[in-house]
């Protein structure tokens, strides 16, 4: 093992260099290792692994974050003095529905 506090600049930039490229070459002899250990497998059940590429039918991923635009519920209540003025029923009540039922006046009769 060297020692790193003993080399000057120019010696530890040479060993990064080697170093890096060493990690290269790792990395590709990991992948390609890699892909043997899937090819074998792959011919163990008779595919080769460009077959079971292809033949691919499972639904791609959603990106993470992404989601889907929400409908607008449907109105379930209406005004009977304004049939614009509607409530889909729900979330917060709006003014309208809460002074309609301080009357007195069941909720069920203004469903639209």
């Amino acid at each position: 093992m060297t020692d790193l506090k003993s080399m000057n600049r120019k010696e530890l930039e040479r060993l990064l260099v080697d170093v890096k490229k060493a990690l290269q070459a790792a990395a590709a002899r990991d992948r390609r290792n890699a892909r043997k250990a899937a090819e074998r497998a792959a011919a163990e059940y008779g595919f080769s692994l460009n077959e079971l590429d292809e033949g691919n039918d499972a639904k791609p991923k959603k990106a993470k974050g992404t989601k889907k635009a929400k409908k607008p519920s449907v109105a379930k209540y209406a005004d009977p003095s304004d049939a614009s003025r509607t409530w889909t029923g729900k979330g917060r009540q709006p003014n309208w529905f809460r002074a309609v039922v301080a009357k007195g006046i069941d909720p069920a009769t203004l469903e639209i």
